[in-house]
């Protein structure tokens, strides 16, 4: 998803603890998404899915992936061997109508967790959900690259999710995705059925060696780290690059030229 999934939220809080609130517990939607929703896609779509077996199959896991489409957050999901949780933005669940009702039941099913997007307090909520989540030993997704790929290019991690790795303890399970964006390119809107996806789990990355949570520079090389082992699986080219969202204003384009952490 190109902003769905809220982006790391370690910005406002990368030297700082943050209480840990109450996360939304997932019933019977989620549960009928996982056993009913979730086969039926493997039958029409029939992932190819490598290293399952790399999945730790109990504690808190990070799944980080690269981010090519908008049903990477549905790929990832089905071809996983325990239930995944991201963050998705609250618009979702609370729109009117049947339309309303439908996208909540449909985001609820696939294991989203509500989150107000936008800086300040709402990127400290959304640490806060991922964090709860990991807690709970139960697994979340994130993109470091923050925002979907539009060339198909791998782009530069940004330190979020080093950073709640680092702050939890929790492994970190490299994700390649290949074939989500023919199935679902940017502007389509709905997928298409003659294309496969193939999704492949890496090895658990235990990112301690790289020094706390609260410095920089250890944030910094276990992303790099994370983002290393993406591309061994991907096979993407690399964009040596942040994949930012256009400046809106001089002053943000000035920020994006001057050396700063990306989170």
């Amino acid at each position: 998803m190109t902003s769905d999934l809220v982006p790391d939220a370690a910005d406002d809080a990368a030297a700082a603890e943050v209480e840990t609130g109450p996360v939304r517990r997932i019933g019977a939607t989620y549960a009928l998404g996982r056993f009913v929703v979730a086969p039926l896609a493997r039958l029409v779509y029939r992932p190819h899915v490598e290293g399952r077996g790399n999945v730790p199959k109990s504690g808190p896991v990070i799944f980080a992936s690269n981010h090519l489409s908008f049903i990477d957050s549905i790929a990832i999901p089905v071809a996983a061997p325990r239930p995944v949780h991201f963050l998705a933005k609250s618009s979702y669940f609370d729109g009117p109508g049947l339309g309303g009702w439908l996208s909540k039941q449909f985001f609820t099913a696939i294991g989203a967790v509500p989150v107000q997007r936008g800086a300040g307090q709402a990127a400290l909520d959304a640490l806060e959900q991922q964090r709860a989540l990991l807690e709970q030993g139960s697994t979340v997704a994130l993109y470091p690259e923050g925002t979907r790929s539009l060339d198909g290019r791998l782009y530069k991690g940004r330190t979020g999710v080093s950073f709640l790795a680092l702050q939890t303890g929790a492994p970190v399970v490299p994700v390649g995705l290949i074939g989500t964006d023919d199935v679902m390119p940017v502007g389509a809107k709905m997928p298409s059925l003659t294309h496969r996806v193939t999704v492949k789990f890496g090895e658990p990355l235990d990112l301690g060696h790289h020094g706390p949570a609260t410095s920089g520079r250890a944030r910094r090389a276990a992303t790099d780290e994370i983002m290393s082992a993406i591309h061994a699986l991907s096979g993407q080219e690399l964009a040596n690059a942040y994949n930012e969202v256009p400046a809106q204003s001089p002053i943000e384009r000035i920020k994006q030229v001057l050396p700063h952490e990306r989170r």
